[in-house]
């Protein structure tokens, strides 16, 4: 693993990370807003979905961003 790499994956981490904190905030108080739920059981359907909605984006965002770090590091800086 080169230094390159290393160094564009941790900066990758941090930028996926501070990515995620912003777009899920964005996207979840947009969600929430437009929430249009009558009964306690669609409510409890409609956070389940917000859920699975945060780790998707955890996952692509928090996960994603770090390989590609790594790659442009690699590439670019050797």
């Amino acid at each position: 693993m080169s230094q390159a790499g290393a160094i564009g994956a941790v900066i990758g981490f941090v930028l996926g990370l501070l990515e995620y904190r912003i777009v899920s905030g964005v996207v979840i108080a947009a969600l929430r807003r437009t929430d249009r739920s009558t009964t306690q059981a669609e409510r409890d359907d409609y956070e389940r979905r917000i859920r699975w909605l945060k780790v998707a984006l955890a996952v692509l965002m928090i996960g994603g961003t770090p390989v590609m770090g790594y790659v442009i590091g690699r590439t670019v800086f050797g």
